[in-house]
């Protein structure tokens, strides 16, 4: 089942490619066990929180069109380089900050380096698939959840030991520039010109309307990301607060929800190929609805541990399947499809957390858990109109 991570051992730009997923996953991860203690420090209210979250995707949003520019300018190796250790350095400062509306001009900051780094990363991977003429975007995806799993764990593991979050963060930063030191020379192996130079690629990098295929892609990636954006910015408050789990354990969900991601991810090769992407899709919807079920009706800790790792195994596939469809569809450019779609992904998985604050707000945390897991089941009967 596990074969083909056998390209992540045999080829040294792949392993490096897989390192910037797993640091990116890693800074997310330790960025999300820190909300908590954010909301705490300003005494935000649910709404507020919310509303602070959404400096970050404001950030991307912002970010996006200049992007495909700067990649073709620089290349994807080099910004790829450049960019994982800016990232490090900016997610320090959220936790530095005195005043509330320094931490939200410092997310909109990280939002911009987060849309650089994660087009960049991608790239880098889609250029090496093609060299490689196998599947390994699945795996690299398995490699961030990884590493937001490890993320949240040692935070929350320093956090117990008395760990302040600026020390806790300044660890995080030596880290990342330790690897972007060592990926340095392995990148730059890349082909740039398969990406940079290709007359397709050029004219399918920008938003194009969506075709009838393409807007059910749409509507069921805005559920699977608001999944994904719930899990990675609410599952630490959830802990926290509704839970009153110490400081110790408020990642340990999140830590589990990506451990199971990221473990669904690493199969996800072997099982689309054996299932079929549509049928894995709406099991994986289901599975994931199952356990937001767990988590709002809050039973034994046992049973809301399960309800995280069933909605990170439901969740795992469902990027990667949508990645591949989108930029599949019949009667568009190659790539804008992925590129249309991916614009309304991002905006669910870093603008959904900011909805899911004033639903907390208005009916408590767990209402808003149950409407998220509402949309899992509806991305699950959606999936039965997708071919393949």
């Amino acid at each position: 089942m596990f074969h083909h991570l056998n390209q992540f051992i045999q080829y040294r730009v792949v392993r490096a490619t897989g390192l910037v997923f797993i640091a990116i996953g890693l800074i997310f991860g330790t960025w999300t066990a820190f909300i908590p203690t954010i909301k705490a420090r300003f005494a935000l209210d649910e709404a507020q929180l919310g509303l602070l979250l959404l400096c970050l995707p404001a950030g991307v949003i912002l970010m996006n069109p200049f992007s495909v520019p700067l990649l073709r300018f620089f290349g994807a190796s080099r910004l790829t380089r450049l960019f994982v250790g800016v990232s490090g350095i900016v997610f320090i400062f959220p936790v530095l900050m005195p005043q509330v509306w320094l931490v939200g001009v410092v997310l909109f900051l990280a939002g911009i380096s987060f849309s650089i780094t994660n087009i960049a990363m991608n790239t880098c991977a889609s250029i090496l698939e093609q060299k490689a003429g196998r599947n390994i975007i699945a795996s690299c995806h398995g490699l961030w959840s990884l590493g937001a799993m490890l993320g949240a764990i040692i935070t929350s593991t320093l956090a117990g030991w008395g760990i302040p979050p600026a020390g806790a963060m300044g660890m995080l930063c030596i880290l990342i520039g330790f690897l972007s030191w060592w990926i340095k020379k392995p990148l730059m192996d890349l082909p740039e010109e398969d990406y940079t130079t290709t007359t397709e690629n050029k004219k399918a990098s920008g938003f194009i309307w969506p075709n009838k295929a393409l807007w059910l892609l749409i509507t069921i990636s805005l559920c699977v990301y608001l999944t994904e954006g719930t899990m990675a910015d609410w599952s630490a408050v959830y802990m926290r607060e509704l839970l009153q789990r110490p400081e110790s354990q408020v990642g340990l969900g999140f830590g589990i929800y990506a451990f199971f991601m990221a473990s669904g991810r690493f199969l996800g090769d072997e099982l689309i190929a054996q299932v079929g992407s549509k049928r894995v899709l709406q099991y994986g919807g289901g599975v994931a609805a199952l356990g937001f079920l767990l988590l709002v009706l809050q039973p034994l800790f046992g049973a809301i541990l399960l309800g995280f790792a069933m909605v990170g195994m439901g969740v795992s596939l469902g990027a990667p399947i949508l990645y591949a469809t989108a930029a599949k569809v019949p009667g568009l450019p190659p790539g804008a499809g992925l590129a249309t779609m991916n614009t309304f992904a991002m905006g669910a998985f870093l603008g959904g957390p900011a909805l899911i604050g004033f639903l907390a707000k208005w009916q408590g945390l767990a209402f808003a858990f149950g409407i998220v897991g509402l949309c899992a089941f509806l991305w699950a009967l959606q999936a039965r109109w997708m071919k393949g």
